[in-house]
């Protein structure tokens, strides 16, 4: 596998001898010192004529054989840039983000700095002087921020409303779509959100977890993170519903805590009805009919 250093040189050599590209930023991991060995590369260009550029992709290949390409242009983004997401066969895998002059300079002006800047960049080549005005990343983008209490109440029913639906397809034995509430919905619009506050108002809302909770383990006590774990389950019906009822215990332990600290109100009545109910269903036999 290719270094580091081997990368960014190819990549600015490369670019250094085409006139198209005007300016070259790494940004996330790479950047911010957080990536470790199998961490991606997020490369973005800069370029005079991008619609020319576009129609040809076989540049790509300078930086060696791509196994897998995904190929998105700027209808995707608003018009905004171009991705070619490249996964190479000695396991490098390469985002490269594509800019028109115009849009990149849009960005530079802004008041703030976009997330994917903010969070970290160095700029690895400038032929025309367009990063000057680039203000230096914060975090602040990416950093926790203190809920307000219309915030927390919304995730917090949510977070229990979804509930009914995993016990409902876990009574019909629809693994599926119960995996679908489950995984997609609950763990990651409520639960990585609930989560998320708990970490930050233990560090005075001045971290960054990264995202869909990469470094949860790393801030969380040990034993909230086994019970966290528990959380977590495969095929049989059975552990689902175990999983089901681990979830909503530190959804209550932690949205108590989080409301105890922000002088909010925790949805005390609701979070009872719904475990009622939650029972209820994993009792109810198999064979009743309406």
């Amino acid at each position: 596998m290719r270094t580091e250093t081997q990368i960014l040189q190819e990549v600015t050599t490369w670019a250094q001898n085409t006139p198209a590209i005007r300016v070259i930023l790494l940004t996330s991991s790479r950047a911010n010192g957080v990536a470790d060995l199998l961490s991606d590369y997020d490369i973005e260009f800069v370029v005079s004529d991008l619609p020319e550029f576009l129609k040809d992709d076989t540049w790509l290949k300078t930086f060696g054989h791509p196994v897998s390409v995904v190929v998105e242009n700027e209808e995707a983004f608003d018009g905004e840039n171009a991705m070619r997401m490249v996964f190479y066969d000695d396991y490098i895998k390469i985002d490269f983000k594509l800019y028109a002059i115009d849009k990149f300079m849009e960005q530079v002006n802004k008041p703030d700095l976009q997330e994917d800047w903010d969070v970290g960049y160095k700029i690895l080549l400038d032929k025309d002087g367009l990063t000057k005005g680039m203000k230096q990343p914060t975090g602040k983008s990416v950093t926790i921020a203190k809920p307000t209490e219309q915030e927390f109440q919304y995730f917090i029913n949510d977070a229990w409303f979804c509930m009914p639906y995993i016990a409902k397809c876990l009574w019909r034995d629809q693994l599926f779509y119960a995996k679908y509430v489950g995984d997609s919905i609950m763990r990651f619009e409520d639960f990585q959100k609930i989560i998320e506050w708990y970490i930050g108002m233990q560090h005075n809302w001045q971290l960054n977890p990264n995202k869909y909770g990469r470094l949860f383990k790393q801030y969380l006590e040990p034993d909230l993170w086994k019970r966290i774990e528990a959380t977590f389950t495969g095929a049989d019906i059975e552990d689902n519903w175990r999983a089901l009822f681990a979830y909503a215990e530190v959804v209550r332990e932690l949205g108590t805590a989080i409301a105890a600290e922000l002088n909010y109100t925790y949805p005390k009545e609701l979070d009872e009805t719904i475990t009622a109910y939650l029972h209820k269903i994993k009792h109810l036999d198999k064979n009743a009919r309406i």
